[in-house]
């Protein structure tokens, strides 16, 4: 195992979250590394991920401090509208068929 050049950040409760929110990010397509990228949101991936976001919220609960109470419900409700927004958006309908 060798190491890495780059530098691993502290295990801290918000880079938890910020991990955890960058994830569903991705799964719903709101974050690429590629513009070329055509892949579609992955709705139930985006979905397990904030289900994980709330369920640490809910075993903190009254263990946090005011501002990472604040970070990880800011998260939660961002979240959960991204994702009723992008599932909510039709996909796109083929072209018709020329007859």
């Amino acid at each position: 195992m060798s190491d890495s050049a780059f530098p691993l950040p502290p295990a801290t409760f918000e880079f938890l979250v910020f991990s955890l929110k960058t994830q569903a990010e991705m799964q719903l397509g709101l974050l690429r590394f590629d513009e070329n990228s055509g892949d579609q949101p992955n709705l139930p991936a985006a979905r397990h991920a904030i289900d994980l976001l709330a369920m640490i919220a809910e075993k903190t609960r009254g263990n946090l401090a005011l501002d990472e109470q604040r970070l990880i419900e800011n998260a939660l409700t961002e979240l959960r509208f991204r994702f009723v927004q992008v599932s909510d958006k039709k996909p796109a309908e083929p072209p018709p068929a020329s007859a």
